[in-house]
């Protein structure tokens, strides 16, 4: 299993459209990801305005299907490059076993 924290800094403001924004591209994650074992948004609670996605792939081919499904760009390019505040933060982790 591969594990993924992607830290995300959104726009003061922001905040109502990346959330709408994550939650339909979350529903199409789950729908079409069999690989998908989690994909969550979670909020700071000390951090304003930042935001961690939780994910674990069952294998690197899934995560890289991920990366590669149309939704998954269309929201980089509509919704998050809008709401963001700058790149994401990715953390690759690998599943101990």
């Amino acid at each position: 299993m591969i594990g993924v924290v992607a830290t995300l800094k959104v726009k003061e403001g922001s905040e109502a459209l990346f959330e709408a924004g994550f939650k339909d591209l979350a529903a199409k994650v789950k729908a079409n990801e069999p690989g998908n074992l989690v994909y969550q948004l979670t909020k700071s609670r000390t951090e304003a305005g930042t935001y961690k996605v939780l994910e674990l792939y069952a294998d690197e081919d899934a995560l890289k299907h991920h990366g590669q499904t149309e939704y998954f760009k269309a929201a980089g390019a509509s919704v998050f490059a809008g709401a963001l505040a700058g790149r994401p933060e990715i953390e690759y982790l690998d599943a101990v076993e």
